[in-house]
C-alpha cells in the first residue's frame, strides 16, 4: 500500500538539531561485546519514573553521517527531538542512541544500489552491538517487553530493516525512514506494524528501495502503511517525526 502523507505537518523546535544542547539529558552506556569490545550508547531515560510502572523503549539507529566514537554526534534528529520536553511529557520513555563506528555500518547493504541484495548470515558488529544495548536496558530498567520499538533513517534504517528481519517477534513497530532491505525477508515480518517513510525525490537512497520492501510485504500478506513524500530528498526524517501523529502511531502499538 502506498500512501502520501496527509494533513498539517506539526513540526517540532529545530534548534535542537546539533547534539550538543541534549548531552545532559542523555546517560553515557558502555556494553562489551566480543567484535567491538567496548561499545558505547546514549539513553535518555523518562524524567519520572512511577513506582511499579513501566516505560516504552525506542531503539534508534543513526544515518551515515553521525558515525564516529564521540558519543555525541548520534544525538541529532530524533533523539534531540524526543529530549524536547513536551515530548518527555507526551511520550515517556528509553530511547537507546548507539552510535555507529566510522566506516562500519549497521547492515551490510549497499544503500545507493537499486538492485535486491540478501540478508547477510550474521549482523554486523555495530548491529550486533546496538541489540546488546537494547538487551542491557531492558534488564536493566523498568521496560514494557511488550512495546520495544524500532527506528532509524538512511544507513539506521538499512539497520532497522535487518534487525527486524533476524528478530521479529521482540518488536512491537518498526519506524523506517529512507532505507531497504532484503525483500526475501518480508514474509517473516507481516504480523508486524510498520510505517515506512521516503521522499521520492531522494538522490541518496533510491526509493525503490522502499517501495520493494512495501511490496514484499503485502505481497506476503501484511498491512504495512508507506508514506512516500513529494518531491522530498534524502531528509524525509524531518517531517516524518515532525508530525505528532506518526509518533503518536508509535507509541501506541504493542506486541501481540
Amino acid at each position: 500500500m502506498r500512501a502520501l502523507l496527509l494533513g498539517a505537518v506539526i513540526l517540532m523546535p529545530f534548534h535542537l538539531s546539533a547534539a550538543e544542547p541534549v548531552l545532559a539529558d542523555y546517560d553515557t552506556r558502555t556494553v562489551t561485546v566480543p567484535e567491538t569490545g567496548e561499545f558505547r550508547y546514549r539513553l535518555l531515560r523518562p524524567t519520572t519514573l512511577e513506582p511499579g510502572a513501566t516505560y516504552p523503549v525506542v531503539l534508534f539507529l543513526h544515518g551515515a553521517g553521525e558515525r564516529g566514537d564521540d558519543n555525541a554526534r548520534q544525538l541529532k534528529y530524533l533523539p534531540a527531538w524526543m529530549a524536547e520536553p513536551g515530548n518527555r511529557k507526551r511520550h515517556p520513555c528509553f530511547l537507546i542512541a548507539p552510535q555507529c563506528r566510522t566506516d562500519h555500518s549497521w547492515s551490510t547493504i549497499d544503500w545507493q544500489t537499486k538492485r535486491a541484495l540478501p540478508l547477510a548470515d550474521k549482523p554486523t558488529a555495530d548491529l550486533a552491538a546496538a541489540l546488546a544495548a537494547l538487551d542491557a536496558v531492558l534488564a536493566e530498567e523498568p521496560v514494557d517487553p511488550a512495546r520495544v520499538y524500532l527506528t532509524g533513517l538512511s544507513m539506521g534504517a538499512y539497520g532497522i530493516w535487518d534487525l527486524a528481519a533476524r528478530h521479529p517477534h521482540r518488536f512491537a513497530a518498526l519506524l523506517p525512514i529512507c532505507g531497504g532491505g532484503d525483500a526475501a525477508t518480508a514474509p517473516r515480518l507481516t504480523s508486524v506494524p510498520i510505517w515506512n517513510f521516503h521522499g521520492t525525490a531522494d538522490p541518496v537512497v533510491p526509493v525503490e528501495r522502499s517501495r520493494a520492501m512495501i511490496e514484499a510485504l503485502t505481497a506476503a500478506g501484511g498491512t504495512p502503511i508507506s508514506s512516500e513524500l513529494e518531491d522530498v530528498g534524502h531528509d524525509s526524517w524531518t517531517p516524518a517525526y515532525g508530525n505528532a501523529a506518526v509518533l503518536d502511531w508509535l507509541f501506541a502499538q504493542r506486541r501481540r
